[in-house]
């Protein structure tokens, strides 16, 4: 009898978790070092890798996922989760923390966060404009 019992809990949990549709979603940016802080990417910036950032979003069910990503070595971060879909991520914001280099600490005007809406199936993945530090001071060769 509990052989039967336990052989039926386990029929019941197979067919709970199959019915069970999954989700995945993926989002990723970069973080560069804008040099000569004149708001647009030239030969002389550079991509910041290990900077910090923080990306936070609301799921559909209403709980609150917190993620923390550093960039690679070519400036990418990237922040993916597999969950069921009535879990799946509704709204999110990606925001710079910190960027760990010695001469691009200054966060650039408009970068301070990006709020955006999640609606892609699954599968797809939401690109985040670059995050912008520049130096505390403007190297001559920029002037």
């Amino acid at each position: 009898m509990e052989t039967r019992n336990l052989v039926m809990g386990l029929f019941l949990l197979i067919v709970f978790v199959s019915t069970v549709k999954a989700w995945t979603g993926e989002i990723h940016g970069r973080v560069i070092c804008d040099v000569c802080a004149d708001s647009s990417v030239g030969p002389e910036d550079h991509i910041l890798e290990g900077a910090e950032v923080a990306v936070l979003c609301i799921t559909k069910s209403g709980e609150v996922l917190n993620y923390q990503a550093f960039t690679n070595a070519k400036g990418i971060y990237t922040v993916a989760e597999t969950m069921p879909e009535s879990d799946r991520w509704d709204a999110c914001l990606a925001r710079p923390i910190s960027s760990f280099h010695d001469h691009c600490t200054h966060l650039g005007e408009g970068s301070t966060g990006v709020k955006f809406a999640y609606n892609h199936p699954s599968g797809y993945s939401h690109t985040v404009r670059p995050f912008v530090y520049r130096p505390a001071s403007v190297p001559t060769y920029c002037i």
